[in-house]
């Protein structure tokens, strides 16, 4: 069934503990909602339970560089919902550019990226990136499937495969 909180979905929660989703300590989610299994979480609606309330691109800017076991990216899947948050930033695809460019930095070789939309777009290969899982959750009717990648970093000196 579809939920607005990624990580109710139960294929979802399943794919997550397959990569061990927030076990060590080092996994962070910049846009976290409710229930994110990594351990250093971050939304912008200063309701949100998490470590930090604040801009998603600030919060990845402050991450240590090649630290990170696991970062969850669940942002607004689209401008639409973006917009929500009453940012105009969300609106360029230069703000979602940057977001990613932040990850590439904060993750560490062989770490993983879970990337959560409506496209299979993840992190790339341009980012030093392979592409390890895709998940498709369909959700049925008029509902939007839910598009689940998992990539790993490769080092840098490292030639992608894909």
């Amino acid at each position: 069934m579809p939920n607005k909180w990624t990580f109710k979905i139960h294929p979802i929660k399943n794919l997550l503990t397959k990569y061990g989703a927030g076990k060590d300590g080092k996994w962070a989610d910049p846009f976290c909602g409710i229930l994110s299994p990594a351990n250093i979480t971050n939304d912008i609606n200063p309701e949100i339970r998490a470590t930090y309330n604040t801009d998603a691109l600030d919060f990845l800017k402050n991450l240590e560089d090649g630290y990170f076991t696991g970062i969850l990216y669940d942002p607004p899947y689209s401008i639409t919902q973006a917009r929500a948050y009453g940012k105009k930033e969300f609106a360029s695809m230069k703000y979602w550019a940057d977001c990613k460019n932040e990850i590439a930095r904060a993750i560490k070789p062989g770490g993983c990226v879970i990337c959560f939309g409506w496209n299979s777009n993840g992190m790339g290969k341009n980012r030093g990136f392979f592409l390890r899982e895709i998940l498709l959750v369909a959700h049925g009717g008029s509902k939007n499937d839910t598009i689940c990648t998992v990539e790993e970093k490769l080092p840098t000196n490292e030639i992608t495969p894909n």
